[in-house]
């Protein structure tokens, strides 16, 4: 009689390969060779995939005010502290000031330093950037800012909401009826990320047809300065920052891989908000400190924007041979530390800054953005930095409050 032995070995394989199906960011991945492979051989066909990663995000914006609104109103009232609100949220802003400026500052050292702009115009695609340039859209409204910036909107109904509920009656079934609420909202952003790698497919087979590699030759060295300098500004920057509190920023990427990948996919940072908000409280962030910071940060702690505006009026500077001083270089940024915070929200409201900020200059054509549109179209890593930055944000301010738990950097939304 034969018995047959099992196979540690192929055990182990079965389990790997089992790991590695069901594991979304595998699939996320494949999604997007398989868009980039279609975009480049089939331009027209990846430009139709338009529509399903723009489908993809706009079901995710669905959950976004929700998240937001049920996270910071069971935060705040589940804290007890008004004091406290106030608090994170000072801190919140006072963070995003300074590390914002330095990724300003980093911007423009870079931009000198490699000179972008020292390019033949003559080779560069030149877009229709009329919409950006003209003078109704020269001046930025901060209030029109405001009314177009659907998560800030939330997020001050939600803080009222929140230090209302501390001094109702019947706050404490009052609280247990949203955490139920909470409970389906998050169930259901669940089932919705089963669909990311569509969404991320979607987007970068419309991103790489619809732009192409070729077009982007002539720009290739600002692309590959911002994408350097945004690499710097995560490694050396944030990674500095966590290392104070004894965390390694590679940690960090590694436990929120699928919504960067997300992000590279859709070109969205707003695709991954509600699953960051959940990673972030399951990493041991609290609750109050999420719901407060995320979504502000999401309108005021750009710091892949700010890298981006930043170069990118050193580099049209250099194109048209303007030299800027020292006095000016400041100015850049003293404008930019300001409208870079409104570079959110609206469509096409990072080019508005940009075409503020050389009016108030007077030495760079404003005609000089038209060059631009192509690599402003390709912003992935805009929005990748945009997402670290604001992970980093939060774990810093959760720290700072004493309200970070154990840190556990298991997946969320695998289980």
């Amino acid at each position: 009689m034969n018995i047959t032995t099992p196979n540690p070995a192929s055990k182990a394989n079965k389990s790997l390969f089992k790991t590695i199906i069901t594991n979304l960011t595998f699939w996320v991945l494949i999604a997007i060779i398989a868009g980039v492979l279609l975009g480049h051989f089939s331009p027209d066909n990846g430009v139709k995939m338009k529509i399903v990663g723009e489908r993809f995000v706009d079901i995710i914006k669905l959950f976004i005010g929700p998240i937001i609104f049920l996270t910071i109103v069971l935060g705040i009232s589940g804290m007890g502290n008004l004091k406290k609100v106030g608090r994170i949220g000072v801190k919140a802003l006072g963070y995003f000031e300074v590390v914002s400026t330095v990724a300003l500052a980093i911007g423009v050292a870079v931009a000198y330093l490699f000179q972008p702009g020292k390019i033949d115009k003559s080779g560069l695609t030149l877009g229709d950037a009329s919409q950006y340039t003209n003078s109704s859209a020269k001046d930025f409204s901060w209030l029109q800012f405001f009314f177009s910036n659907f998560t800030l909107q939330v997020l001050l109904a939600a803080i009222v909401c929140g230090i209302a509920l501390n001094f109702y009656q019947k706050r404490e079934q009052t609280i247990l009826v949203l955490e139920r609420i909470s409970k389906v909202v998050f169930l259901g952003l669940k089932y919705v990320m089963y669909l990311a790698p569509i969404g991320a497919f979607g987007g970068m087979a419309y991103t790489i047809g619809k732009f192409g590699l070729a077009t982007l030759i002539p720009l290739g060295k600002l692309m590959l300065c911002v994408y350097l300098t945004m690499a710097l500004f995560v490694f050396l920057i944030l990674g500095t920052i966590l290392r104070y509190y004894k965390i390694s920023i590679l940690s960090i990427l590694k436990y929120i891989k699928e919504e960067l990948l997300l992000v590279l996919g859709t070109s969205s940072s707003e695709a991954a908000l509600p699953s960051i908000m959940v990673k972030l409280e399951r990493m041991g962030c609290s609750k109050s400190v999420v719901g407060l910071v995320i979504p502000t940060g999401y309108s005021f702690n750009l710091d892949g924007t700010s890298i981006y505006l930043s170069m990118s009026v050193i580099f049209l500077a250099q194109l048209y041979d303007v030299h800027l001083s020292f006095f000016e270089i400041l100015t850049v940024i003293g404008i930019l530390m300001i409208t870079s915070k409104g570079a959110a929200g609206v469509t096409g409201s990072g080019f508005i800054v940009l075409a503020s900020t050389l009016t108030a200059l007077h030495k760079i054509p404003v005609e000089g953005l038209a060059f631009l549109l192509g690599v402003d179209k390709m912003s992935e890593a805009r929005a990748i930095t945009n997402l670290i930055g604001n992970t980093v944000a939060t774990i810093i301010i959760s720290k700072t409050e004493h309200d970070f738990t154990e840190l556990d950097l298991n997946p969320v939304l695998e289980e």
